[in-house]
């Protein structure tokens, strides 16, 4: 439970130094402190090459994905764009971060896709909604770049929470356990 509640506080404090980092013209600020903070996650997992695997794999969606939505112009940010059209690179390192959490504080949504969409459709938009008010992003058209956030993040979460299930670095296998968790019948 300690470790579900670090891993949860820690996202937290680097996903609002990002944000704030960003939207006060500093981003690599941000970008430094997430990159420090997934070292500290990946150093302390069990299958390191697991878990930076889904670390990666993240990164390379969410790096598209938010690509796209700045390319749509549903979503406009201050600072840390290295090319334009792309998501900058503060948001790219908070995938990362968000990464961090999938095999920690989220392991719960594993083998669950529904609560993951309903999780993903309500606070994703949610959590791009208080970078708004905080001054990392801008809506150029708020009711339409929410509700593709919405959508998008209700295909995204089962989809990660699914590659977690594949690249679970910190959970500790059991001997004799099978990778399904089910006893093979004989």
């Amino acid at each position: 439970m300690k470790d579900i509640i670090i891993n949860a506080a820690v996202f937290q404090v680097g996903w609002l130094c990002c944000v704030l980092a960003g939207a006060n013209q500093v981003p690599w600020l941000g970008t430094a402190l997430a990159l420090l903070i997934v070292l500290w996650h990946v150093s302390s997992a069990n299958d390191i090459r697991k878990e930076l695997s889904l670390i990666l794999i993240v990164v390379a969606i969410g790096a598209v994905w938010d690509s796209l939505l700045v390319y749509a112009g549903w979503l406009q940010y201050p600072s840390g764009t290295l090319i334009s059209g792309t998501a900058p690179h503060w948001i790219i390192a908070m995938w990362a971060l968000f990464a961090t959490t999938l095999n920690v504080s989220l392991r719960w949504l594993k083998h669950r896709p529904l609560p993951g969409l309903v999780l993903g459709a309500v606070a994703g938009p949610a959590a791009y909604f208080a970078g708004y008010k905080l001054g990392g992003v801008q809506f150029p058209d708020m009711t339409t770049a929410l509700l593709a956030l919405a959508g998008g993040w209700a295909v995204l979460m089962p989809l990660l929470m699914a590659l977690s299930n594949r690249f679970d670095g910190k959970t500790r296998r059991q001997p004799g356990a099978t990778l399904t968790g089910c006893n093979a019948r004989v």
